[in-house]
């Protein structure tokens, strides 16, 4: 796992488009920061690219980076990046009075299983997904 931290910000003009008829407002654009649209603790957010196939029906693609905050308090039925027993891996988390379970989302894919978390269990929700970057 290697996480890459918030170190500069993009500014680029944005502007609006239709998905229909041009719109007359064209001629306008304003300016975008993307770290300042996208990350609400810079010192504890990080940007990972998303390596397999498990979470392809939560929209994490292959390739997708995630933007992962450690700062905000997780939930349960949040996606998370989670240390469980010497590995990270990113899941959905559904928090129980006894554990956790870390659900994958692959309908498709009867290969991945979800994972019992206990008391037995290293285990530490690392930091939760709060955006996906996709590919067009």
């Amino acid at each position: 796992m290697k996480p890459y931290p918030v170190t500069s910000s993009f500014e680029g003009p944005v502007g609006t488009v239709k998905a229909g008829f041009p719109s007359p407002a064209d001629d306008f654009r304003e300016k975008l920061d993307l770290a300042k649209l996208l990350v609400r603790h810079s010192a504890s957010t990080f940007f990972f690219r998303i390596d397999g196939v498990s979470m392809v029906d939560a929209d994490m693609d292959e390739g997708d980076i995630i933007i992962v905050d450690r700062a905000v308090e997780p939930w349960s039925g949040c996606k998370a990046v989670c240390f469980i027993d010497g590995e990270y891996t990113v899941k959905r988390v559904e928090m129980h009075e006894g554990g956790a379970v870390l659900l994958p989302c692959n309908e498709k894919n009867a290969k991945y299983k979800p994972i019992p978390v206990g008391p037995d269990n290293d285990f530490l929700i690392w930091g939760v997904v709060t955006y996906i970057i996709k590919k067009a």
